[in-house]
């Protein structure tokens, strides 16, 4: 797996200055090391060889609720995917949703950060003040299908796109 610090530094714990000068930046947090860490670890064992041609992201958290994006080419599938966001939650201890940013499209984005729940649409509100905002529209009962509660899912997307967003349930 390509990530953005020195491997034998993530493995070790013990971090080289350059390694360090991006953590004391914030361009990588803490979890950003441990979740390296332990993708590193899961690629080694025989069911996530996957993640060897693939390439970390970021990750983003809010609450208890981790994001953790990477970038495979497609090669990895929807059910691997989840089967590493199941390993990862184990590994740390907190609820992780792995998502694939192969595509750009804000709109498969959102999809793979608020499954199961069923997307209607993602609009986009251009207010007076001239700032933007995204509106993800999804149905009224699949409100109890989102992995966690709605705050925090706004608050994830909001990191993750850098745009305000808004999730409306019709």
């Amino acid at each position: 797996m390509r990530i953005p610090l020195d491997h034998i530094c993530v493995k070790s714990g013990i971090l080289c200055p350059r390694c360090q000068r991006l953590v004391d930046a914030g361009i990588v947090s803490h979890l950003d090391v441990d979740l390296m860490r332990a993708l590193l670890e899961l690629e080694e064992l025989s069911g996530f060889r996957v993640l060897r041609n693939a390439e970390y992201k970021k990750s983003v958290k809010a609450n208890e609720f981790v994001v953790v994006i990477i970038d495979s080419g497609g090669l990895i599938t929807k059910p691997q995917l989840i089967r590493l966001s199941r390993a990862l939650s184990e590994k740390i201890g907190l609820k992780v949703r792995v998502i694939d940013s192969t595509s750009s499209d804000v709109k498969s984005l959102v999809l793979q950060v608020i499954a199961p729940a069923r997307l209607f649409g993602v609009n986009t509100l251009w207010l007076p003040d001239g700032t933007t905002q995204y509106i993800v529209r999804i149905s009224r009962h699949d409100i109890r299908h989102l992995p966690t509660r709605r705050e925090v899912l706004e608050s994830i997307l909001t990191q993750m796109l850098g745009m305000q967003v808004r999730i409306k349930a019709e």
